[in-house]
């Protein structure tokens, strides 16, 4: 029953477009309804990663996925780079919502399931994805758009630096339980309340 409801939730995506274009929907609803869009698109997305990884293992699955979640952030950011929206550049490489939704739900999915060595891989390609491509794609094909400085304020490297060191403390033994994965939940909360209230400062 749930994986038809999930099938039949993907005509979302599509209608979501639609809707920006042929309806005047208010900014809070166009938000919604796309991040409605994503749950089925994040199980998609672990569904098809944790069946590669059957056959080529966790670390090609765990890439797969990461890149899957990567290529919205990648793209949220070229479209503000050219839209000239810094902040916005900066806050989605320094988490866009997007992004971690799919790659994050699908890790979720696969954990769910008992792989949790794809799980670990999942995160592990996030962030090498991310510190070691996508960051510095950004900041090169921003030159092609609007040459764009990557200054990070103290806020984004102190959350950054913090997410870093508590996942650190928590995995150092290379095992996880649900009070660890609870207490990484908590820090992304935190993480977001913090930059709530830094706002534009």
């Amino acid at each position: 029953m749930i994986r038809k409801t999930l099938l039949a939730s993907l005509a979302l995506a599509p209608i979501a477009i639609a809707l920006h274009y042929a309806a005047d929907l208010s900014e809070t609803t166009e938000f919604v309804l796309s991040a409605l869009a994503l749950i089925p698109l994040a199980w998609l997305i672990g569904e098809a990663t944790e069946h590669a990884a059957e056959h080529t293992g966790p670390g090609i699955g765990g890439f797969l996925n990461a890149t899957f979640g990567n290529a919205p952030e990648l793209i949220i950011a070229l479209f503000a780079v050219h839209d000239g929206l810094h902040e916005v550049v900066r806050g989605s490489l320094t988490g866009s919502v997007v992004g971690n939704a799919a790659e994050h739900g699908g890790a979720v999915i696969v954990a769910f399931r008992g792989k949790i060595a794809l799980a670990g891989e999942i995160a592990l390609s996030s962030a090498a994805q991310v510190a070691v491509f996508l960051i510095p794609a950004v900041a090169l094909l921003s030159w092609a758009l609007e040459p764009i400085t990557l200054a990070f304020r103290q806020v984004e490297i102190a959350v950054m630096g913090g997410a870093a060191l508590l996942a650190a403390l928590l995995l150092a033994r290379g095992r996880s339980s649900s009070w660890r994965g609870a207490v990484l939940v908590a820090g992304y909360a935190v993480a977001a309340v913090v930059f709530y209230k830094a706002g534009n400062r």
